[in-house]
């Protein structure tokens, strides 16, 4: 039901953490796939794991998603080898939380950018390509910060703002697309355990409330979000659009 064999998928920021583990997700079943990263040392380790241990042909790219010509050259080298581009993942992403009354307008800027901006141009340049064979699959990572204010995730107007505004960009991009048979969603992560959360993890107030808060009583695993991104590729969901997938141990619940 969930095979991707001959399918190709895009993941950015896919070089560690989340992106990392559905990029292996993708591959374990059957899915070609194509590392973006701006550290392209990263790229090219998961790249190579997923070639030797699974068995999946795996391609490593160095981009900066907030750059277009960087994006354009991602696509022709996907294009080139694979040539077609099934499935998106927009994952990179990074966080700089300040308090709103000190944030600088570059920390604002910069993370306005890489989350939301990175998403729209890589969606764009791809989503043509999508629209000329009329299909495809492109999955959004936002977070359970984009539909309210978690409890220990203080000081981050702009990493919140830029994922409810990812959640609304994969609502308006759903009914867009809808015509050429392009599903677009959305998963929304709760606390999960990557290095973006690893100043958190070690300040032990916050990771308590942050565990006290979470009905599973643990962090995530990137792993945790396999089913949902292998759900949202495969054609098992293709009456499935405009949807946000929350994977948070039951956080948002209380």
């Amino acid at each position: 039901m969930f095979n991707l064999s001959g399918k190709c998928a895009i993941v950015t920021g896919g070089g560690q953490g989340l992106g990392k583990a559905m990029a292996f997700a993708l591959a374990q079943e059957g899915a070609d796939v194509v590392i973006v990263d701006i550290n392209l040392d990263n790229a090219i380790e998961v790249a190579n794991k997923i070639n030797e241990r699974i068995g999946r042909n795996s391609l490593a790219i160095k981009a900066n998603v907030i750059k277009k010509e960087d994006i354009t050259i991602m696509l022709k080298k996907t294009i080139n080898k694979f040539k077609k581009i099934d499935i998106l993942v927009n994952n990179a992403g990074i966080s700089d939380p300040i308090p709103a009354e000190e944030m600088p307008e570059e920390k604002w800027q910069n993370v306005i950018e890489v989350n939301m901006k990175g998403t729209f141009l890589c969606t764009q340049v791809v989503v043509r390509e999508m629209i000329k064979s009329r299909k495809g699959k492109i999955i959004n990572i936002a977070s359970i910060a984009g539909i309210n204010v978690p409890k220990g995730f203080n000081n981050s107007s702009n990493y919140c703002t830029s994922k409810a505004g990812i959640i609304m960009m994969t609502r308006v991009w759903a009914v867009e697309w809808a015509k050429y048979n392009i599903n677009v969603n959305c998963i929304s992560p709760g606390f999960m355990k990557t290095p973006l959360m690893e100043k958190a993890m070690k300040n032990q107030e916050i990771y308590q409330t942050m565990i006290s808060n979470t009905p599973l009583r643990r962090m995530g695993n990137p792993e945790d979000l396999s089913g949902a991104v292998v759900f949202l590729a495969s054609e098992v969901s293709n009456y499935v659009t405009g949807q946000n997938i929350i994977v948070d141990g039951g956080y948002t619940l209380w």
